[in-house]
């Protein structure tokens, strides 16, 4: 039989992952470690690298840090330029489950397109890694928005509303797969199946954790109705205020549901303010500028979550640092005030890139996390 749990039913099953932690007011992760380049169109020394044992390195600090989830990119090719930027990648189901069995605390995303994974094979392979993890498997699903890597596939890239459409009933019909005991038989406008099954069912109650962003008006409310986790870009939370509160009460008043608020940032801390700003322009001054072009002119024509960033004429300096994502660029003390502003407006978590993750993890680890914990939003 599903399950149908009440906020707070959800809220007490999920206990034990770090994204239910009430010790933790902001809940961290990082962000693209699956990914050649990782959050950085740039030249620039790293000892970054797209190799399996430096991926399961990162995924390991991260949780000797205390960081509380990793999530990957979904891609399938890269955006050309001198760095092919994203060009190689690891598939993050099987990413997923190779993290989850190497890790004992952190939640484990896989990130799953949905015109290209079919949602009874997307079920299973969740199960496999929930099981796997001992419950600490979370799914970020995304609709597809980059045209060339759904040609790859042969699917169809779809108007932009319509895609939320399609992903609506691939939810659907997972989310059944996992909850329910008898034989699934759907007949949708995208999908159908017949007498589906899925066993085992997983280990979190009511399902693994699931993730979306979209800040479109369909992509917002595709994520109030089915997220557990939305993800939204914070840029001033002075302004933006109104539009998490908005999201949450909306959220509450139309479908009863409390999903989680996460942003982004990329993290360039340093001792001093001037070497972060060094460090910052290092990362620029090595910029592929050309496959930052590539990236938002496919960005501008087939996706409406980042028309403001485009509009800027910071646009592509953001893009080479951070792939748009807020830059964060100072002290640790700076940068720990920037959370703590964030959390007060009522973001539930920050996913984080760093041009160099191993180095700039554990300098993370040792200066700012010991000032979030002053600050109250970490235990």
């Amino acid at each position: 039989m599903a399950e149908h749990l009440s906020p707070d039913e959800i809220d007490a099953a999920r206990a034990h992952l770090p994204l239910y932690d009430d010790r933790n007011r902001l809940k961290l992760g990082t962000f693209a470690t699956n990914v050649s380049n990782g959050m950085s169109i740039s030249r620039a020394p790293t000892s970054y690298e797209m190799t399996w044992p430096h991926t399961l390195d990162l995924a390991r600090r991260a949780e000797r840090a205390g960081l509380d989830l990793v999530v990957p990119i979904g891609r399938w090719r890269g955006f050309g330029g001198e760095t092919n930027f994203n060009g190689e990648c690891f598939e993050t189901y099987t990413w997923a489950a190779g993290l989850a069995q190497a890790t004992e605390r952190i939640q484990v995303f896989a990130t799953s397109h949905v015109p290209v994974i079919h949602p009874i094979l997307a079920a299973k392979q969740a199960v496999t890694i929930d099981h796997i993890s001992g419950g600490r498997f979370g799914l970020n699903l995304v609709m597809g928005w980059f045209k060339p890597e759904m040609e790859m596939f042969g699917a169809v890239q779809r108007e932009h509303d319509e895609r939320y459409r399609v992903g609506e009933e691939w939810l659907t019909i997972v989310k059944r797969l996992w909850t329910e005991d008898k034989p699934l038989t759907f007949e949708g406008e995208f999908f159908s199946t017949l007498e589906a099954e899925s066993w085992p069912k997983p280990v979190q109650r009511p399902h693994p954790v699931v993730m979306n962003a979209g800040s479109s008006p369909a992509g917002s409310d595709f994520s109030a109705r089915n997220a557990d986790v939305s993800f939204v870009t914070v840029e001033d939370p002075a302004t933006a205020e109104p539009m998490v509160s908005g999201f949450k009460n909306m959220a509450w008043e139309q479908y009863g549901r409390r999903p989680r608020l996460f942003s982004g940032a990329y993290v360039v801390c340093r001792d001093t303010e001037a070497e972060a700003q060094d460090a910052l322009r290092e990362i620029l001054d090595g910029g592929d500028r050309q496959a930052a072009k590539n990236l938002m002119s496919i960005l501008g024509v087939q996706s409406r979550s980042f028309d403001d960033i485009l509009r800027q004429k910071s646009a592509e300096d953001r893009f080479i640092a951070g792939w748009s994502a807020p830059t964060f660029v100072g002290t640790p003390e700076q940068i720990a005030q920037r959370f703590v502003d964030i959390s007060g407006i009522g973001v539930d978590g920050m996913l984080l890139g760093f041009h160099d993750y191993a180095v700039e993890l554990d300098h993370f680890e040792e200066n700012v996390m010991p000032l979030l914990k002053e600050a109250g939003v970490r235990g």
